[in-house]
């Protein structure tokens, strides 16, 4: 969780940012057709909620805004307690005692295409919490989601710095296994996809599930057959303890690290035998701030600047959930559309970094939308998060993360 010093200011000032909806600076997405409703949370966070009309109906948006100057609020990754889970945004958000959140990245959420083979319900992107790096991004043909736009990445983040500043930033893994005679790029950090001929890294924040999905799909092709050059080795204490033919299951534990191998990958780490000495190096290196992020997960950006991407999808409506960055940083809008029958036909990509504008977003990222499409907040008093828009399954889907707000007196 992240803090920043700061004075208390309410959350949207509504009137201005109702104009800016109605106004002609709104393009593609219509303006709002009933009052909005607000109320305050807590101290530097409110939550709004109003309608808007899209290409294909009226969506309902459901808007949280978060004052980052306020050093009583803090931001910080939601999730199961390992990367290879789900929960729901309810009760990761009541656990770890967040006033409010959203849903985050897209994730690994079923493998038709690889009989046997479980989905490790895994995200995307990277993701860091408290701090720590959990996981590193998977190659741009193995994500799950709509199409990504020109010259983005699935290294693409929202972050919060361990000053308190939010950003859309690219996060790559810097990383190596080395033995007695050779040293070799590491080529992924709890992913459920690794790059083709590579060596990737589980410890114990992967979980218990299956890490077999890590050799399936290739780089391009998500769908492809699973590799059969494959192998795996265990290592503790700086030394192979292990070695098998192929992924395992089953808890990591906590100071050792499991290799799995692919293609060149499994012949390099087939030279392996127990006893013989390993160190592997991983950390999470950020393209643009030389200041650690407290907080990161993946999705992608969809404004810069003020400026919607080129090339934006702006033909297929769908429930959605985005984050913006405004204020220099400093303020946080979190919203997610309902998925109620009256409000399904939702946004386009580009009616959304439309509407992220208007609320003031200099920047503004995708998260997972459909549904997974969820914001949950606590009333005064509560001491556990309720919904507050109508998830489009008609209930709330499991998520591996999200974006939790937290406020302490």
């Amino acid at each position: 969780m992240t803090r920043r010093g700061g004075r208390f200011r309410t959350v949207l000032t509504v009137l201005a940012a109702w104009s800016v909806l109605t106004g002609a600076a709104l393009v593609g997405a219509a303006p709002v057709t009933a009052a909005p409703r607000a109320a305050d949370l807590a101290p530097g966070v409110a939550y709004t909620e109003f309608d808007v009309t899209g290409a294909q109906g009226v969506a309902h948006a459901h808007v949280l805004s978060v004052d980052l100057r306020d050093r009583r609020v803090g931001v910080g990754l939601l999730y199961p307690g390992a990367v290879a889970a789900r929960q729901t945004v309810s009760r990761m958000a009541t656990a770890a005692g967040a006033v409010a959140g959203v849903n985050g990245d897209f994730f690994n959420i079923t493998e038709v295409q690889h009989p046997g083979v479980t989905a490790t319900g895994a995200s995307v992107g990277p993701a860091i919490a408290r701090g720590h790096a959990l996981k590193a991004a998977v190659p741009d043909g193995q994500r799950f989601g709509p199409a990504l736009p020109p010259g983005t990445s699935t290294k693409d983040v929202l972050g919060v710095t361990a000053d308190g500043v939010a950003r859309l930033d690219s996060i790559a893994l810097d990383g190596s296994v080395t033995t007695a005679g050779d040293v070799l790029p590491l080529g992924g950090l709890n992913q459920y996809a690794l790059p083709v001929g590579s060596v990737g890294a589980f410890t114990s924040d992967w979980g218990t599930v299956s890490r077999m999905r890590a050799v399936c799909g290739t780089d391009t092709d998500r769908a492809a057959p699973c590799s059969t050059d494959v192998h795996e080795v265990l290592v503790a204490d700086g030394r192979v303890v292990s070695v098998a033919p192929a992924p395992g299951t089953g808890a990591v534990a906590p100071g050792a690290t499991v290799l799995v191998g692919r293609e060149a990958g499994a012949q390099w780490l087939r030279k392996l035998s127990p006893g013989d000495p390993v160190q592997v190096r991983h950390r999470l290196v950020a393209a643009t701030t030389g200041t650690a992020y407290a907080f990161a997960l993946g999705g992608y950006p969809v404004l810069r600047s003020g400026r919607p991407l080129p090339g934006l999808d702006d033909t297929v409506s769908a429930v959605r959930t985005a984050a913006g960055v405004a204020e220099d940083g400093h303020r946080l809008l979190l919203l997610a559309l309902d998925g109620a029958p009256a409000h399904r036909s939702g946004l386009t990509i580009a009616e959304v970094a439309e509407v992220m504008r208007g609320l003031g977003s200099d920047d503004a990222f995708s998260l997972d939308g459909g549904g997974s499409s969820t914001l949950v907040a606590r009333a005064a008093g509560e001491s556990a998060v309720t919904v507050r828009n109508h998830p489009s399954a008609g209930e709330e889907r499991p998520v591996p993360n999200g974006i939790g707000v937290f406020t302490q007196p």
